[in-house]
């Protein structure tokens, strides 16, 4: 029987089992379904939640290395140690970095739940094996400080720390360490990304039946008016719109994201409760509200709508809801500036027509 391996799961075709069963016969082949049901309950990395799509054999699993064993570890040095720390802990407290990096009330970990492990919620292991890797979203060949870059620049609302600076190369060391034992540019993942639902939003998507959705399951949580939670000082959960939320150029401003991130994470704890157009619905009613301007912003909301078609075809920017056009405007947040120094916008050879 040939076996794919990792550091912690093994995932095995079943294909053989039956032959080799009738081949060895009567304890054999007990002995052979025990083998077979011992390998199928190999720990997954991470729960799955309800209506997830199911494994297919071939596909990639991987279990992150814990905080036990990075502690436990000597073979890592204690000074790279200390790195992975820092870089853990401004994945799950990104706000330490506010007014410096961060423009906006989020954290990683607002999105990449679970320490940024979770399948089905992007975990951000993958990154660490797929980087360099060309991005349609910028079309050139991104390193993987310059990924991470872009989750400043636009899930942030702000600029990334330099690539030689001690936060940068933290957040590398984190992202690499949780791709211990993973092979490079594998791209049969499994619950890597928000993909699942597809990247068409139905047609009988409805955001009025989307807000009913939202004040019955999230605004406990995110606010009436999408502004979040807070508890004096302290943030309890990230706001969905205005200044403090993600802006236009922002992954989650596209619907289909959206939705299939709150399809099988929110509400928080009961992911999989929603059905998947209840996830479309609501995704729609949360991105038809207005956030910080996209960062590539031409000066004019449909200049750059055509500009970056490919994403906004997505997104409800430069869309008429409720008589206003959203994007038209040139609110940058709490962000003191437009574009990071980092952001390179596509030449002209590049405008869809």
């Amino acid at each position: 029987m040939k076996c794919r391996t990792e550091t912690r799961t093994m995932i095995c075709p079943s294909s053989g089992t039956a032959a080799l069963a009738a081949l060895i016969g009567g304890v054999g082949a007990a002995v052979v379904a025990l083998l077979s049901t011992a390998v199928q309950a190999q720990p997954q990395p991470g729960p799955v939640p309800p209506g997830a799509p199911s494994y297919r054999e071939g596909q990639y699993l991987h279990a992150p290395p814990t905080i036990a064993d990075l502690h436990a570890s000597t073979e890592i040095h204690p000074e790279l140690k200390r790195f992975i720390l820092l870089g853990r802990d401004l994945f799950m407290d990104t706000q330490q970095l506010r007014e410096r990096y961060v423009f906006n009330e989020l954290n990683c970990g607002d999105c990449h739940a679970a320490e940024g492990r979770q399948v089905w919620a992007s975990p951000v292991w993958p990154a660490a094996i797929s980087f360099p890797s060309f991005r349609p979203k910028n079309r050139h060949v991104n390193t993987l400080d310059e990924r991470i870059a872009g989750c400043f620049s636009y899930s942030m609302n702000g600029r990334p720390p330099p690539s030689d600076s001690e936060e940068m190369i933290a957040l590398i060391a984190y992202t690499r360490w949780l791709a211990t034992g993973a092979p490079m540019y594998e791209n049969n993942i499994y619950g890597r990304g928000y993909r699942h639902l597809g990247k068409e939003m139905p047609g009988i998507t409805d955001r009025h039946r989307g807000e009913a959705i939202y004040r019955q399951h999230c605004a406990v949580c995110h606010g009436e008016n999408g502004e979040g939670q807070r508890h004096l000082d302290a943030r309890l959960s990230p706001p969905l719109w205005g200044d403090g939320a993600y802006n236009w150029g922002s992954g989650m401003s596209r619907v289909f994201t959206a939705a299939a991130f709150i399809h099988l994470n929110m509400p928080y704890g009961r992911g999989g409760l929603l059905s998947e157009q209840q996830a479309w619905d609501v995704a729609l009613y949360i991105n038809s509200h207005e956030r910080p301007q996209d960062p590539r912003f031409q000066g004019d909301v449909e200049a750059t709508r055509r500009r970056y078609d490919d994403f906004h075809r997505h997104t409800m920017y430069g869309r008429d809801i409720a008589g206003r056009t959203l994007g038209d405007h040139a609110n940058t947040g709490e962000k003191p500036f437009l574009k990071p120094d980092v952001i390179r916008l596509r030449p002209d050879a590049d405008l869809n027509p």
